[in-house]
């Protein structure tokens, strides 16, 4: 996706780049993409009946509780290295 819009913007002007994009910022057409991608993956993978979207929940599961995670294990380590400089617990 990022590949076709550098594409589509690369020919353009530095004037002409705010027109091209000022659309795709549109409710409209957000709804009218993501309603897009989700018809090419419903035909692509549940009618299929592949057993791809049960992988990508797995692993789309492991990438969230990371992430969600991340902050407060960031502040762990600083604690833990901020205790080791000072000499602390």
């Amino acid at each position: 996706m990022a590949k076709r819009f550098y594409n589509e913007i690369k020919g353009l002007k530095v004037t002409e780049v705010p027109n091209h994009v000022k659309p795709m910022l549109s409710l409209d057409y957000v709804k009218k993409t993501l309603q897009k991608g989700l018809d090419n993956y419903n035909a692509k993978y549940i009618q299929t009946s592949s057993i791809d979207p049960l992988l990508h929940v797995c692993f789309g599961g492991m990438i969230f509780s990371y992430l969600v995670a991340l902050p407060e294990e960031r502040r762990h380590l600083e604690h833990a290295q901020h205790a080791k400089e000072h000499g602390g617990h």
